[in-house]
């Protein structure tokens, strides 16, 4: 059996409680999924890295909690907007 760290003891933890409230909440799930994903990749010598976003999950499992908290929307980028007319500047050879 593998022994866990204090500190993955409680990531463990929160990403269980976090499971549990999103259960409720529409696109929580995908949500909890793809932060925990995006950050299972840190290396565990990095202690405050981990604590600093164990305590940001905390805050946000709270936020997730409250009964005003329906559910959860994400932003994405489009990957089919026109990229190369947002970072050109404007042509004003024809204002006076």
């Amino acid at each position: 059996m593998v022994r866990h760290s204090r500190l993955q003891l409680q990531v463990l933890a929160l990403y269980r409680q976090c499971l549990r409230v999103a259960r409720s909440k529409p696109g929580a799930m995908e949500y909890v999924r793809s932060e925990f994903r995006k950050n299972a990749d840190i290396n565990k010598s990095e202690v405050m890295r981990i604590e600093h976003l164990l305590r940001r999950g905390q805050r946000q499992l709270e936020s997730l909690q409250k009964p005003t908290t329906t559910g959860v929307g994400l932003f994405q980028k489009d990957d089919d907007s026109d990229q190369s007319s947002a970072s050109e500047p404007p042509d004003l050879s024809d204002r006076r």
